[in-house]
């Protein structure tokens, strides 16, 4: 067999990973041929190819980013006045570079792609990458530990100087629609406030409880918000920022860590359960098992019909048990 690996969207600590797994399982253990395709679904579109031995899969598990490359091509993206086919001209390629299938690493997104693309006639694998941790279908993608490490570690080098200057530190994670990072950052790195998109807040709760800390001698305080937090035409991290300093007298600082939570080498977890991931998406093509996402359930690894993942997003419910345990410690979640 004669397989193919893209990652598309964003990158994340992991992907290389990935493409170990995948790579090395099918050259070694299943004798397939890999063939690496660069830029995303725009090296799918222009064949942008490398065929891959496992000598040049060594020493990659460790590195951050991805060796190839990446897009936020679209191409069942409908564009207005174009003649152009994207799908069509994929599904051509496909056949050209003679694939029998190609293993889609990417997030939402891509697993919306991967999806229509099965529907074409490709044989498609895929396998859940974010460090938002919000595709659907699995309980973790990597690249998401990594990143709470990364945030974890910035909210515990600013609670020293927010209890030295007695500031409020507002900090801003990524998360546009789904708040697991800022959950789980937040609650390890032992925040006071913690706001998730999914929740939104209430301002005045926020400024209570920043004055009931004041008012118990603890005259600091620590704010996680995600991004993606709606405080209507303004920035959350701005616009809370300015809110509390205004009613509260306290100075406040905030921090946007942005895309330094993306950079870097992934975690050892990141790269295990990659590892594994990759693993897993090679014996689904080797089993002819197509259409699929492979996924962590519980501890096990295993997989779900792409069908099943397309359009949907994994959000943080509202009984989720940190925010349960969270509340009972004393933790805003800014209601």
């Amino acid at each position: 067999m004669r397989i193919g690996i893209i990652s598309s969207g964003g990158d994340c600590p992991g992907i290389n990973a990935t493409i170990c797994g995948v790579g090395k399982s099918a050259i070694l253990h299943y004798g397939m041929e890999v063939v690496g395709i660069h830029n995303g679904f725009t090296g799918l579109l222009n064949k942008e190819i490398e065929v891959f031995d496992e000598k040049k899969l060594s020493g990659i598990l460790n590195l951050g980013g991805t060796i190839l490359g990446t897009s936020r091509e679209k191409p069942f993206k409908k564009i207005l006045n174009s003649e152009d086919n994207k799908p069509l001209v994929i599904l051509q390629n496909y056949k050209d570079l003679g694939l029998d299938g190609i293993v889609c690493i990417g997030g939402n997104g891509t697993q919306k792609t991967a999806y229509k693309l099965s529907r074409l006639g490709l044989n498609i694998i895929g396998v859940p990458k974010t460090i938002d941790n919000d595709v659907y279908g699995t309980d973790f993608t990597f690249g998401f530990d990594s990143a709470v490490n990364i945030a974890t570690e910035a909210i515990d080098r600013l609670h020293s100087t927010a209890s030295s200057h007695k500031r409020v530190m507002v900090v801003e994670v990524m998360g546009h629609k789904a708040g697991w990072l800022a959950l789980y950052a937040g609650m390890a790195g032992e925040a006071d406030v913690i706001l998730l998109p999914e929740m939104g807040f209430n301002i005045d709760k926020i400024n209570e409880k920043i004055l009931q800390r004041l008012s118990a001698g603890k005259p600091y305080s620590i704010v996680v918000v995600a991004e993606g937090v709606d405080a209507g035409q303004s920035r959350a991290v701005d616009y809370i920022s300015s809110a509390i300093e205004n009613v509260t007298g306290i100075e406040v600082r905030a921090t946007v860590l942005g895309y330094i939570q993306r950079g870097g080498n992934p975690s050892p977890f990141d790269r295990n359960i990659a590892t594994r991931l990759g693993g897993h998406a090679t014996e689904l093509i080797a089993s002819g098992k197509f259409g699929r996402m492979v996924c962590i359930d519980g501890s096990k690894v295993s997989s779900v019909d792409l069908s099943d993942v397309a359009g949907k997003t994994k959000l943080v419910p509202a009984d989720h048990d940190l925010i349960v345990q969270g509340a009972k410690m004393g933790i805003s979640f800014g209601l």
